[in-house]
């Protein structure tokens, strides 16, 4: 599988950086002990951030100037990261999905990046980022149809995939997934790319089985 940058997004975003990473891992019921990794990073947020302090993190606030760049409103379509932290601050509970859904939600709210995270068997060819436009259809996960136009969009060869706003039904990760395809978007620099992988890394190799995997960068 190749994943290709639109001119595009180039234009729009010259400083893009991405950390893609596949492999084959284990995907199970989150467990109690993960949670606790979960619960003290909640806690870390609470107490680090205000609601109005959120969008200015650096990571969120160059995900919400790409928004912009592109013509889309960033205050109605959040960003993932920027939605999570939201959650943790006006004390709303961060839901538990799976292993490896609340692995990559760990790494966002930890890194303020936008993750996408899907199933790499459902995928179907190779995969551009480019932008949404008004003729894509997207059934987002829990929020049913998106409008995309406007959006960062990753692509295969049936159509969207994923945004920084939510990835799609069709490639999502399910009980059964055993390879992962995880995209960490860095939409201004390389900073804390490097950081946020070895994250990944070091809690799916404690959590979710991690074999072989390949991790590459595209800057």
């Amino acid at each position: 599988m190749k994943i290709q940058i639109s001119s595009k997004i180039k234009e729009a975003c010259p400083n893009l950086n991405l950390a893609i990473l596949t492999c084959e891992v284990k995907n199970s019921v989150t467990s109690d002990e993960f949670w606790v990794e979960m619960e003290t990073e909640i806690q870390r947020i609470k107490s680090s951030y205000s609601l109005e302090e959120i969008n200015k993190r650096p990571k969120i606030a160059s995900t919400r100037k790409i928004y912009k760049a592109l013509g889309k409103d960033p205050n109605r379509y959040r960003p993932s990261a920027e939605a999570l932290c939201r959650r943790i601050i006006r004390e709303i509970p961060v839901y538990k999905v799976s292993t490896l859904v609340d692995i990559i939600n760990l790494v966002s709210i930890r890194s303020g990046f936008s993750i996408g995270g899907f199933d790499s068997d459902k995928i179907q060819g190779d995969v551009e980022l480019g932008v949404g436009t008004s003729e894509d259809e997207f059934e987002a996960i829990r929020r049913g149809l998106l409008n995309v136009e406007g959006l960062p969009l990753y692509r295969d060869q049936l159509g969207g995939i994923g945004t920084p706003t939510s990835d799609n039904e069709r490639t999502k990760i399910s009980e059964s997934t055993t390879h992962l395809l995880m995209i960490i978007n860095g939409y201004s620099s390389k900073s804390g790319l490097e950081e946020a992988a070895n994250h990944a890394l070091e809690l799916l190799r404690k959590y979710a089985d991690l074999r072989r995997y390949e991790l590459i960068r595209i800057e």
